[in-house]
């Protein structure tokens, strides 16, 4: 199992998603947080399962919702780092840049 760590911009993306949902509905703030914390799990036990699209980046898009959790592999301490938990309808060469 990786260690699963956030950038600082990543981890206010999620927090930012979070609240919005909120703001809709508790039920919908508690779907992301799990469709979110699945994807988390299996990254963590296998972080090269999904898309490597781009340099040393891989990436998998949440079930229900339109959010991409991407991030890369510090394969010597076994660590995860999530750079982006982005929306679908921003533009995609951003989220690479961080």
């Amino acid at each position: 199992m990786y260690e699963i760590s956030y950038r600082e911009i990543a981890a206010d993306e999620y927090i930012e998603a979070i609240n919005w949902y909120e703001a809709q509905s508790t039920l919908a703030a508690s779907g992301f947080i799990k469709a979110v914390n699945d994807k988390l799990d299996i990254i963590g036990s296998d972080p090269r399962r999904y898309k490597n699209l781009f340099r040393h980046y891989y990436e998998v898009s949440t079930n229900r919702y339109p959010y991409t959790i991407v991030h890369f592999i510090e394969e010597q301490v076994r660590k995860v780092i999530i750079i982006a938990i982005y929306h679908h309808k921003r533009s995609p060469r951003k989220k690479y840049r961080r």
